[in-house]
């Protein structure tokens, strides 16, 4: 029997949650699955399933308990008759609890934050079959915040392998001499993201470090050349060809200060670009400190700095960089569909 699962995901943005949703969709396509996704209008998540040939339909999805939403949601689980719905961030979660009111189809819920929960009552009750964590931290986080243990599975986030057949050389588009060291923060350029702690890890750095790094931001909106504290770097806004650009850097700085997972270090490992980061999260569940990458405590800028400081050497960078690919393996699509499929044979089954 052909397994129909029905997916919702209230993002507006192409961010890791909405990059994990498709990967899943076309992967449970591929094996012959059918797969169904709800999102928001216009989203480049459904942009994206589409161009992919993945079936989709849309909904406003503009406050976790949208009841016109819910109600779209509700007649489309009632003609399309899904094995599984599968909700897959907190407002997708609040929306099918209503919509399933008075319906037996299982609901998995996946968590891809370490934030506290809100309305565990409500929410994370019973009538949720299953819990899929994107990490271990994140299903510790659950478990503090009320949730039993014995109701969450940990299925690790997964990415295919990147290719870089055209790596960036930001030295000769940006006019920086060939003995620059290339820092790069890839992502949301947000507080929680580690934006804010830039200017603080940049005024701990030695006088050497200063003179020879040059920092380079892959996203957001922003564009042009900044300064954080006495670094200088460049802002590039969103990069469509996000592998090349990252290949074109020695190392990454990841200074977020909450982080689910992180898929961007999977990415950086898998391209041979060894990652500084705190040891926030699911990151310490990827990066193997002094192996493939350096960890460091949170909160600890001078400690990143240091970190950075050690990674001007590049025979230092070459060994990390070599162990990265290795490690990324780890962490593939194969897998985590793996993952999320047995979840579902699981609930199906009981």
């Amino acid at each position: 029997m052909t397994l129909r699962s029905l997916h919702i995901d209230a993002g507006r943005a192409w961010r890791g949650g909405q990059r994990q949703v498709f990967l899943l969709a076309t992967a449970l396509r591929a094996d012959g699955r059918e797969p169904l996704v709800i999102g928001a209008g216009g989203s480049p998540l459904l942009e994206r399933l589409q161009g992919a040939g993945i079936a989709t339909a849309s909904a406003p999805m503009r406050s976790d308990w949208d009841l016109r939403s819910a109600k779209r949601l509700r007649s489309i689980i009632r003609a399309w008759k899904p094995d599984i719905v599968h909700a897959h961030d907190a407002r997708a979660h609040a929306i099918a609890l209503i919509a399933l009111a008075g319906d037996v189809t299982p609901l998995i819920v996946t968590r891809r934050v370490t934030f506290p929960l809100k309305s565990v009552r409500v929410k994370y009750g019973p009538r949720v079959t299953r819990f899929i964590a994107i990490s271990n931290a994140v299903k510790a986080a659950m478990t503090r915040s009320g949730v039993d243990p014995q109701r969450i599975d940990v299925v690790h986030s997964g990415v295919p392998t990147p290719i870089a057949n055209s790596p960036r050389d930001w030295r000769t588009e940006l006019g920086w001499s060939r003995d620059t060291v290339l820092a790069g923060v890839v992502g949301a350029m947000t507080a929680e993201k580690g934006t804010e702690a830039i200017r603080h890890i940049a005024s701990r750095l030695s006088e050497d470090a200063v003179e020879r790094t040059r920092l380079l931001l892959l996203g957001g909106t922003e564009r042009g050349p900044v300064r954080f504290g006495p670094i200088r770097a460049h802002q590039c806004g969103f990069v469509t060809e996000i592998h090349n650009a990252m290949a074109g850097l020695d190392l990454l700085w990841h200074p977020a200060s909450e982080e689910g997972l992180g898929t961007v270090l999977i990415d950086a490992l898998a391209l041979k670009v060894p990652p500084i980061a705190f040891d926030v999260g699911g990151v310490g569940e990827i990066v193997e400190n002094e192996k493939n990458g350096l960890l460091v405590r949170l909160g600890d800028f001078h400690g990143f700095a240091v970190a950075h400081n050690s990674m001007l050497d590049p025979v230092r960078r070459h060994e990390l960089a070599e162990a990265g690919p290795s490690r990324a393996a780890v962490f593939s699509v194969e897998a985590m569909t793996d993952g999320v499929e047995r979840v579902y044979r699981r609930v199906l089954t009981a």
